[in-house]
């Protein structure tokens, strides 16, 4: 019997992506990763602010807080020593003038978070009768308070406005006021004692100028302006204090 000569075996032919399928399915893929970004990234952001707003509102607990213990509101830190350093975050020993009474919020003293949450220092600005001696004078104010630096007819000096046009007044007469820079940080203040450039947003500008006047500027966040800004209302402070036995 003549035997038949083996059938050569063929391997199957496997089926794959080719490189066009490959470019194609690497295209999608990072377009959705994309997708995916801006929503994190925003989430992120809003995080951010969520938690820099809790943080200021236990500061403003604090600085009520110091006052209703020593009759003041405290001066602010000098900015520009580093943290770790002598000094770094205790109060000013005095901030009576225009200059001095312009800094970062005194973090040590109060016993609160140094930065905002993008690492960033608060920048805090008191009204000097609001922070001065205790006998110091009070503005006239009878009955003349012994327990306190200022009287319940004491007026801040500092002004909160919803832009810098200075068209519409938020608040008058503020006793203190605190800002976050927010994640763009203009103008903010770092650990390292050095000032970040300030940007070019008017209203942002407003907020990181110094003690040049007694103008802040608190809205809605935009693609330009985002700070947050918080104050020392008189009229809660004035009442925590009677509360308290300080005043009048």
């Amino acid at each position: 019997m003549i035997s038949q000569p083996n059938e050569i075996m063929k391997p199957a032919l496997q089926s794959g992506f080719t490189l066009i399928e490959m470019a194609i399915v690497l295209m999608i893929v990072g377009l959705l990763l994309g997708g995916l970004l801006v929503p994190l990234n925003s989430q992120m952001d809003q995080r951010n602010r969520n938690d820099t707003q809790k943080a200021m509102s236990d500061i403003k607990e604090a600085i009520i807080g110091f006052a209703l213990a020593n009759g003041r509101l405290p001066c602010p830190a000098d900015p520009t020593i580093a943290t770790g350093t002598t000094n770094a975050g205790k109060e000013r020993s005095t901030c009576t003038s225009t200059a001095n009474s312009t800094g970062v919020l005194p973090w040590a003293t109060l016993g609160v978070s140094e930065t905002d949450a993008w690492g960033n220092r608060y920048t805090y600005r008191v009204t000097s009768d609001f922070a001065d001696a205790i006998g110091t004078t009070t503005g006239g104010c009878t009955p003349t308070p012994t327990l306190a630096t200022f009287g319940l007819c004491s007026v801040g000096n500092l002004n909160v406005w919803s832009s810098a046009a200075k068209v519409t007044n938020i608040a008058a007469g503020v006793p203190a006021v605190i800002i976050s820079h927010g994640k763009d940080g203009a103008g903010a203040w770092t650990s390292q004692g050095t000032q970040l450039p300030r940007g070019s947003d008017a209203d942002e500008l407003e907020n990181s100028d110094g003690y040049s006047d007694y103008d802040y500027v608190s809205h809605t966040p935009s693609s330009t302006f985002d700070d947050l800004v918080v104050w020392i209302s008189p009229n809660i402070l004035f009442n925590r204090m009677v509360a308290a036995g300080k005043l009048p």
